[in-house]
């Protein structure tokens, strides 16, 4: 398993099973999609309307430095995530051995965000689920399937 997460030769060989890839590439897009918005890089969608609109947050609300602040912390998690995204398509169209390494960062970062979420407010169980909270829990279970699909090595690759 190591050794699929960080080969000693990066070349275009995939040798992960096919179906991590079912689940990994639709993630790989909506969440490329994701960073390019909230970075800011979409001239026809304002950041201040996506966390005021889709994610909820009153930012008329709070002071203009509060507001300021908050309209940063979504533009750099956003960057950050465009630039993870990158590397997965680098690693999709090129260096294809490389892509249970570019499956783990996304898993880590949803993952993780995800916990910090259960963290903060509780499991994000409850009924009815909002369409956010299931589209993350969606992408949680697809990237954890796409990364332990991408290190079980196929049975006619070396």
């Amino acid at each position: 398993m190591f050794s699929m997460l960080f080969p000693k030769v990066i070349d275009n060989k995939y040798r992960g099973q096919w179906l991590a890839l079912v689940f990994f590439l639709p993630v790989l897009a909506l969440k490329t999609l994701m960073g390019f918005n909230v970075a800011g890089f979409n001239p026809a969608i304002a950041t201040r309307d996506i966390l005021i609109d889709v994610d909820g947050i009153p930012l008329d609300s709070y002071s203009a430095s509060a507001a300021t602040d908050l309209l940063f912390f979504a533009n750099a998690w956003g960057l950050s995530l465009f630039v993870i995204c990158l590397v997965g398509w680098v690693a999709l169209v090129r260096y294809r051995a490389m892509l249970p390494f570019a499956i783990l960062l996304l898993t880590i970062e949803q993952v993780a965000r995800k916990a910090m979420s259960v963290a903060e407010s509780g499991l994000g169980l409850s009924w009815p689920m909002s369409l956010s909270g299931m589209i993350n829990w969606g992408l949680t279970i697809a990237l954890v399937l796409a990364l332990v699909l991408s290190v079980m090595r196929r049975r006619n690759v070396a």
